[in-house]
């Protein structure tokens, strides 16, 4: 198959008749500026060293060379060979706590401003790897399913805010199984889940999750944030402005801190590890190192055809008529008879 990789550079052909017309016209006005300068006759005795048809081979010498190199700029290519290009890399879900609890300030701005920086900055450092978004609260649902388009699941990420899940409260049961739900059939130890919360869990998390997900092989790594101390959980009203802090039903502020057993417990039931991210510390980026140290797997192949470029055939060529062009004289040898000039 023949085809030429940079058409748009078709127009330069145009150079080719107009380099033609300007060497006709070049030799029409040198002719008649010859008749103009004295007798025919003498001009062609002064002048007949000067080969016509060395100069018309030459002017086409360029002409042709110029052609060469537009179409060599075209990129000519012919002859295929078919090529397999691999995709290495894990299936990761992140599953993104976002109860009224993220909304503490206890690291700045808030828990869930935090988390986000983070998760934004883990999707920046994958390379191949598949990336999925899981929202909840009292509730689960899957935000982003598996993908590598980085750019989409950052935006589907700044979209994820508390009033995203009407259902209030912290269910960890819920957004494991929605986790393990949301995996595709894979190979054991290259489907990672990363659960981000302050792991107060209002739900009942119970032991069922922890046999699906190892069923599943899935690797569970837990982020606790916030602090271990109790801070209070702000309220904001309609236009976004606190409006103070959230209260029981005896008027008490509601204080929230992190629970770090349950989400190591979690870690260790399926081989992950617990990383904890606090106010002046932020272990995140040993949870993207810890991800990337992984084994990868074949996520996808795909076969296409690679065509061969052929310019060099044209340049090759173009070069050596250039180089025949500055070798060729345009004057031809003549044969003198001197005998009896002095006798």
């Amino acid at each position: 198959m023949f085809r030429f990789a940079a058409e748009h550079h078709f127009y330069l052909y145009g150079l080719v008749p107009l380099l033609g017309l300007f060497f006709w016209y070049a030799f029409r006005m040198k002719r008649r500026a010859l008749e103009r300068f004295g007798d025919r006759g003498l001009i062609q005795k002064l002048s007949a060293t000067v080969s016509r048809s060395r100069q018309v081979a030459k002017a086409l010498l360029l002409v042709t060379a110029v052609f060469l190199l537009v179409t060599a700029l075209a990129r000519p290519q012919f002859g295929t060979r078919v090529e397999t290009a691999k995709r290495e890399g894990q299936d990761i879900i992140i599953a993104l706590d976002l109860s009224a609890s993220m909304l503490a300030e206890d690291i700045a701005p808030n828990r869930l401003q935090r988390a986000k920086y983070a998760v934004a900055t883990l999707i920046d450092r994958l390379d191949g790897d598949r990336i999925g978004l899981i929202a909840f609260a009292g509730q689960a649902f899957v935000q982003s399913p598996l993908t590598v388009d980085y750019a989409a699941a950052k935006l589907f990420l700044d979209a994820m805010e508390p009033d995203l899940v009407p259902v209030p409260g912290t269910d960890l049961r819920q957004a494991l199984h929605r986790a393990v739900d949301a995996f595709k059939s894979g190979v054991a130890n290259h489907k990672v889940l990363v659960l981000i919360t302050d792991g107060e869990d209002h739900g009942d998390l119970g032991s069922d999750w922890s046999q699906r997900t190892r069923e599943a092989g899935i690797i569970v790594h837990t982020v606790g944030i916030g602090s271990s101390q109790g801070v209070p959980v702000p309220e904001f009203d309609q236009a976004g402005r606190r409006r103070g802090f959230k209260r029981d039903e005896n008027g008490a502020v509601v204080t929230t801190r992190v629970d770090e057993a349950t989400l190591q417990m979690i870690a260790r039931e399926t081989g992950g590890r617990y990383f904890r991210a606090s106010a002046g510390e932020n272990q995140l980026s040993l949870l993207a190192e810890e991800i990337a140290a992984m084994d990868k797997r074949e996520l996808d192949a795909q076969q296409f055809t690679q065509f061969e470029e052929q310019y060099q055939i044209f340049v090759g060529v173009a070069l050596l008529l250039l180089t025949l062009e500055l070798l060729v004289s345009d004057r031809r040898r003549m044969r003198v008879e001197w005998r009896g000039r002095f006798a």
